[in-house]
C-alpha cells in the first residue's frame, strides 16, 4: 500500500470508482508530467449533491459537496497514475465552480472543501493555485464542480 493510500485510510476516505464522462470528453489527459482532470461534480457516497449553495444548500453543505469533488478528483488521479498515488509530485491548480445565485459571494469558502482535502491528503504538495467562481447552473444541477491539474513522476 502506498503512503498516500495509508493517508487516505487514516482520513477514513474510500475512493470510489472513477466517474465515467457524461458527454464527449475524457476523464483525464496526461501531457508530459502533468495530468489534467476534467471537472468532477459533487457525487458523494449517497449520490449526486444538487442545488444552489446559499439557497438550497448551506455553505457548510457546499463545503461537503466540494470535498466530494475532491475525492472524485483523487479517484481519477489514481487511475491516471496507474493506481500509484505516490507518483503525485504536486497539486498544481484547481478550478472550482459553485452553483449559486448572483448575490452569493462565499465561493472561496465552499471550494475550500476541495483545497483543504488536497492539503490533508498530499501535505505541502497539496498546496495549489486556484480559482473559485460562481455559476448560474452546473451539469446535472450539481452543487459544485472542480477540475484540476496535477504534476506526477
Amino acid at each position: 500500500m502506498s503512503r498516500i493510500d495509508d493517508r487516505l485510510k487514516e482520513l477514513d476516505i474510500t475512493l470510489p470508482e472513477p466517474v465515467a464522462p457524461v458527454a464527449n470528453y475524457v476523464p483525464f489527459v496526461k501531457s508530459g508530467n502533468l495530468v489534467f482532470i476534467s471537472g468532477q461534480v459533487s457525487i458523494g457516497a449517497d449520490g449526486l449533491i444538487t442545488g444552489k449553495v446559499g439557497q438550497d444548500l448551506s455553505v457548510e453543505a457546499g463545503v461537503e459537496a466540494a470535498k466530494a469533488c475532491g475525492i472524485n478528483l483523487i479517484a481519477q488521479l489514481k487511475a491516471a497514475c496507474d493506481g500509484d498515488l505516490d507518483r503525485v509530485v504536486r497539486v498544481v491548480k484547481l478550478g472550482g465552480f459553485v452553483n449559486c445565485n448572483p448575490d452569493f459571494t462565499d465561493q472561496p469558502k465552499v471550494v475550500n472543501g476541495t483545497s483543504d482535502l488536497m492539503v490533508k491528503v498530499f501535505g505541502d504538495a497539496g498546496r495549489h493555485a486556484r480559482a473559485a467562481v460562481g455559476a448560474p447552473a452546473l451539469p446535472l444541477n450539481a452543487a459544485v464542480e472542480v477540475d484540476g491539474v496535477f504534476e506526477i513522476k
